[in-house]
């Protein structure tokens, strides 16, 4: 079997047994297919993805690390893909050795999760409540991504999916559908929930969904918006605001979660609102709220006065 048959195999297990977003399988395959064109490189024409070695796997991961072309973290990454293809392998009796035995990830620097303080978040929010009244469509539209993704904690590829279908009827809820195909049920603010109804209602008005498109963020010419417009669009409405440092689609879910804990919302439940598999990828925001109380009690205490 080539490898272009084995790397097909395994982005239809993606798709249909671990029922892995588009955007996940494009990500697994463009690393299988990474590690399959070094192995050609390395070995003159000649490799195969079924005969790869323990040593071709770490012979890999030192040509990725002195590249200098991508962090410890991407690495991981990259390497934690082409891991669950040879776990597939095995499974599927293409492979009888697990190549990645003894292969450890590279140690990486713990970043904390970036987040927009509370002061500075509200005035952002003061600024998109008065942009959701523009006469400008776009204006309007980006002001709403912006509400919809700090006060639900939305991944961007879930906020582009929105459909109408997703949210009850009285808009109180919305339905997300996260990574792994998981759905969970966000709670809707009264105040988002208006603004959403009537952004649907101005997309029925005005005539930009012709074709009965249901999506609630739509682009100019009535199609579903794309990732790429929904970053732009949030970073320079969050500059505009006066957010300084970066600014993402993601930061605002990070902000979400920080603001939620720092109010003493319980860890368990923000798991839930987030759509985190694991509790792990939810206690990092810990790391800020220890960081805030660190700040108060050096603030408060009279002995750290010293």
């Amino acid at each position: 079997m080539d490898n272009g048959e084995v790397i097909g195999r395994f982005a239809d297990y993606l798709a249909a047994e671990r029922r892995y977003s588009p955007l996940t399988v494009r990500n697994y395959l463009r690393d299988a297919e990474r590690f399959a064109a070094w192995g050609a490189e390395a070995s003159g024409g000649t490799f195969s993805l079924c005969e790869a070695r323990s040593e071709d796997v770490r012979s890999w991961i030192v040509a990725l690390s002195e590249s200098g072309d991508m962090c410890s973290a991407s690495i991981n990454r990259t390497v934690a893909s082409v891991r669950s293809l040879y776990r597939y392998l095995r499974r599927e009796g293409l492979v009888a050795r697990d190549v990645f035995a003894g292969v450890s990830s590279l140690r990486t620097s713990r970043r904390l999760p970036t987040f927009v303080p509370d002061n500075r978040m509200a005035c952002v929010v003061r600024e998109v409540l008065e942009r959701l009244d523009s006469g400008d469509g776009r204006t309007r539209r980006d002001a709403l991504m912006v509400l919809v993704l700090y006060t639900c904690g939305l991944r961007l590829a879930e906020l582009t999916e929105i459909r109408r279908d997703d949210f009850a009827a009285d808009f109180s809820t919305l339905r997300v559908r996260g990574k792994g195909d998981k759905v969970r049920m966000v709670p809707l603010l009264d105040r988002v929930a208006r603004e959403i109804k009537r952004g649907f209602e101005r997309n029925s008005a005005e005539n930009i969904c012709p074709n009965g498109e249901k999506s609630l963020f739509l682009s100019s010419r009535g199609c579903p918006v794309s990732r790429s417009d929904v970053q732009r669009s949030v970073a320079r409405l969050l500059r505009e605001c006066g957010v300084q440092g970066k600014c993402s689609p993601h930061v605002l879910r990070h902000t979400f979660a920080t603001h939620l804990l720092n109010d003493g919302a319980d860890l368990r439940e923000i798991q839930e609102l987030m759509g985190h598999a694991s509790l792990k990828a939810t206690q990092v925001y810990t790391h800020n709220d220890i960081a805030r109380l660190r700040q108060v009690y050096a603030t408060a205490h009279p002995r750290s006065r010293k």
